[in-house]
């Protein structure tokens, strides 16, 4: 992948936040297209939700991307769902094609319209997605295979729209694609000759704080509450 690699988005989405699958919680996973010129603010797609500003959303969670060339692979892990025959299944607001986790590093800096966007992490896949999709597994799932999608802060804020293209414009840390970071975070990896050169990278605290805690503890977090979601409900 190079400085002039440039990809098309089939479509920008946004979704309110609104009563979820479980008492007392809400989402705004379900993501429709939008029409038009659309505002990227620092927080943003302009009329775009969270549903738990406490774990979603923020200027490191601003917006999120996922590949539509992972939909192929999801139906054939899971039959032709409903969900799966276009964006939007996963929450994203950018859906591409010809561009994944494998080709995408952090601290990539992307172009779209007037609007300049950093990579800043990969999702960290949680048990909405397992009520989304009816798979009772599904966040699990979506963190082993490594297609999780990703995170953009807006270091500039402007308007694009759907059919505008995608514009890698920097490059700093060539070697750190998402998927090797992602393998690092998911695959319960606990080697510091692995971990210890993460550290050098502009990591988001969370991610800082947990790879840091694994080489104190030598041990790897309990996922279970993310990714099955609070017990008792």
């Amino acid at each position: 992948m190079s400085g002039s690699t440039a990809v098309a988005v089939d479509a920008l989405l946004a979704g309110k936040a609104r009563a979820y699958t479980r008492p007392g919680t809400s989402s705004a996973i379900d993501k429709r297209p939008l029409a038009g010129a659309v505002h990227i603010g620092e927080l943003g797609l302009e009329g775009d939700e969270q549903g738990d500003l406490r774990v979603h959303g923020g200027v490191d969670k601003a917006v999120h991307q996922y590949a539509f060339d992972h939909y192929t692979a999801w139906r054939q892990d899971l039959g032709v769902l409903p969900l799966l025959q276009a964006p939007g299944a996963f929450g994203e607001n950018i859906s591409t094609r010809g561009l994944t986790e494998a080709d995408v590093c952090l601290g990539d800096r992307f172009v779209l319209g007037d609007a300049l966007l950093e990579v800043s992490q990969s999702r960290q896949p949680c048990w909405k997605l397992n009520d989304r999709f009816g798979v009772a597994d599904m966040a699990r799932r979506v963190q082993a295979t490594g297609r999780t999608g990703w995170y953009y802060r807006v270091l500039r804020p402007g308007t694009a729209r759907a059919g505008d293209v995608l514009v890698l414009t920097e490059r700093p840390h060539p070697g750190w694609t998402l998927q090797r970071l992602g393998a690092l975070l998911y695959q319960r990896v606990l080697d510091p000759i692995q971990l210890e050169p993460a550290l050098a990278l502009p990591l988001v605290p969370s991610h800082r704080k947990l790879i840091e805690r694994r080489l104190e503890q030598g041990a790897v977090e309990d996922w279970s509450r993310r990714v099955d979601g609070p017990s008792g409900l």
